[in-house]
């Protein structure tokens, strides 16, 4: 399915310890590894699983025909900025815009929890992260010019309404 256009998907709000989040959980702990290095699995249990649920935080996915595709989080970072968390796309199913339509949500969904700014970080080696929210409006807080191995965790902002 891998260029096929984002066709009808179904928005759900879930838990992270939701079965249908497994496969969101697993892929980017191994897409983080093979980056990263082992030590990049400590990641995905850094933050308490209630960061993800509301009033504070969300974790939604698309679903296409009641499979996961891609996927998306936020959580608190402080009273007016939500922090984009756990972006992510099935393999199968990269390049047909999933990403931006998660974004997008988290955005809507933030801004209706009552945040004003969205904060996020991307690590140096997720060029096509690093593109995604260039394109999608977001400010870099650091030199674009730079070699990102150089900068460590790259911060974006983006002001909602």
């Amino acid at each position: 399915m891998s260029g096929a256009p984002a066709l009808d998907v179904e928005v759900r709000r879930v838990g992270i310890d939701d079965p249908l989040a497994e496969p969101l959980v697993r892929e980017l702990t191994e897409e983080y590894v093979r980056r990263y290095g082992p030590e990049a699995h400590e990641e995905m249990t850094r933050y308490p699983a209630d960061s993800w649920t509301a009033p504070h935080g969300l974790l939604l996915l698309l679903l296409e025909d009641g499979e996961p595709v891609a996927g998306g989080a936020y959580k608190r970072y402080d009273e007016r900025t939500a922090e984009v968390k756990r972006m992510w796309t099935a393999s199968a199913h990269r390049r047909r815009g999933l990403a931006r339509r998660v974004l997008a949500e988290l955005e809507r969904a933030a801004a209706g929890a009552g945040y004003d700014r969205i904060f996020l970080t991307t690590g140096p080696l997720q060029p096509e992260a690093r593109g995604l929210y260039l394109a999608s409006g977001y400010t870099a807080l650091f030199d674009v010019d730079a070699d990102p191995r150089t900068i460590g965790p790259l911060p974006f902002e983006k002001h909602l309404l």
